[in-house]
């Protein structure tokens, strides 16, 4: 009865639900694919399909893991250059009206602006980990401990919309399939996570107000 109620055993047994979840999802589906193979006569072309895409996949994990080594030591040299500091500073302001209630030099703030320039830069694996910190300090800050607050709330719609000036990953997979230009996604990658940002902060605070209302 004592794990029953307690809220991080809940937790843990609704994400364990939801993974057991995806496992049948995706088990389903290739059960499907294989059985549709095999009933239309195009199993050897799957069986090759599946080979030539772990072939792909291999050289694109070593493509991205370059990538991510050389981005995420940029962002190491910029943080101990002081860079993000300054970018930090530079969105204070923007920060301190999205979230009014956090104090400026606390936790929760810098970590939200690190995770917030990290995706930025398109570098959304540099991005998770401050991510995570930000969210168990807005969780400390958060007074009803079974409910996402305003700011959790807010957080989460702006990394899910996730401004970027560089779309690292995007440029990485179009490089990969030999795309004649790969950096052109940048302009076009730029006005889509912009809408998508202000459509997402938008609607966080129309749900606020209807909440306090």
């Amino acid at each position: 009865m004592k794990c029953s109620n307690n809220p991080s055993w809940v937790k843990h047994r609704l994400a364990m639900r939801c993974l057991y979840m995806l496992n049948y999802l995706w088990a389903a589906f290739i059960l499907i694919g294989v059985v549709y193979a095999a009933f239309s006569g195009n199993i050897d072309q799957l069986t090759s399909g599946a080979l030539d895409s772990s072939v792909d996949a291999v050289n694109l994990c070593i493509r991205m893991l370059g990538i991510m080594c050389m981005w995420t030591g940029l962002m190491k040299i910029a943080e101990k250059s002081g860079l993000i500091y300054a970018m930090s500073r530079g969105l204070a302001p923007a920060l301190s009206k999205l979230f009014p209630t956090l104090p400026r030099d606390g936790k929760a703030m810098e970590h939200i602006s690190t995770n917030m320039i990290a995706n930025i830069l398109g570098l959304g694996w540099a991005a998770t980990p401050p991510g995570i910190k930000a969210m168990e300090e807005l969780q400390k800050l958060n007074p009803d401990k079974t409910r996402a607050s305003k700011e959790m709330c807010m957080f989460l719609i702006i990394n899910l919309s996730s401004l970027q000036l560089v779309t690292i990953n995007i440029i990485a997979y179009r490089a990969q399939y030999n795309s004649v230009s790969p950096q052109e996604i940048i302009g076009p990658g730029i006005l889509a996570t912009l809408c998508s940002t202000a459509a997402g902060i938008i609607f966080a605070k129309i749900m606020e107000k209807r909440r306090n209302t």
